[in-house]
């Protein structure tokens, strides 16, 4: 038994210290509300944004995942979107993506933290549309459709709950994946958005093939938070006491989405 649990938290340090590095060394006023409950992994480059925080990956030119919170009162903002797409300036040419990756790529800039989040303030809606915090979707039916739907819902839920937390990312089946562009910016299969509400402590968790999708389908999309673990190695809600991360990554909150 002691080797288990050894053995468990040996694979589990790097994690932990990572998680608690990133935690001391953002501020309130830039991400550290946003690693409140740990960050889902320690691979990739950290970027702190006013509006949330990622880790990128720079071989797929492309968000390893994406982490908000969102309240009421940002929910319930309104500056207008501004459009402004731009490669990110934290990263170098050749690890990052850019305008002509996507030009007739025939997929969508997709943003994982969307801008219809950030309306609460310039600078974070600004840097929503940095490509570091995109990917390869498909438009119609998609990210045009049951991901823009799944969005609004998010921030209804937001307003009426209070505060939210939201992990969203890729998931790749595909190995090597599909890439777009001259610097082969990787087309997931599948993506994922997590909403855990820390008031009511439960969650639920979708999983979406990156195709043109029904949004009166979406609940068949609905999965667990360790559906998506599995999927992705990454590892969420990780501050969380681990009687209770069990019994809120296991649920399949199929009634939450009635609300």
């Amino acid at each position: 038994m002691f080797k288990k649990y050894l053995y468990k938290f040996a694979i589990m340090l790097p994690l932990l210290v990572f998680t608690i590095y990133t935690y001391a060394n953002v501020s309130p006023e830039s991400c550290r509300e946003y690693a409140e409950y740990g960050v889902p992994g320690n691979d990739g480059t950290l970027l702190c944004r006013k509006g949330y925080l990622l880790a990128h990956d720079s071989d797929r030119k492309t968000p390893i995942w994406v982490a908000e919170r969102l309240t009421h009162e940002r929910a319930s903002a309104s500056l207008a979107r501004t459009n402004n797409f731009q490669s990110d300036p934290d990263l170098g040419k050749g690890k990052r993506a850019e305008l002509s990756d996507y030009k007739g790529s025939g997929f969508d800039r997709g943003h994982m933290a969307p801008a219809g989040n950030m309306r609460w303030d310039q600078q974070a809606m600004s840097e929503s549309f940095f490509l570091s915090n995109m990917l390869p979707q498909i438009g119609k039916g998609m990210n045009q459709g049951i991901w823009k739907d799944l969005e609004e819902k998010v921030r209804r839920w937001a307003i009426s709950r209070g505060e939210v937390f939201i992990y969203t990312g890729p998931i790749y089946t595909k190995s090597p994946p599909d890439t777009i562009g001259r610097n082969r910016v990787a087309v997931p299969t599948h993506l994922y958005k997590i909403i855990y509400d820390p008031a009511r402590v439960e969650a639920i968790a979708f999983i979406m093939p990156n195709a043109k999708l029904k949004s009166s389908d979406t609940p068949s999309y609905i999965a667990t938070i360790r559906e998506v673990e599995e999927k992705t190695g990454l590892n969420f809600l990780s501050r969380l006491e681990p009687r209770i991360e069990d019994a809120v990554e296991l649920a399949r909150a199929e009634e939450l989405w009635a609300e």
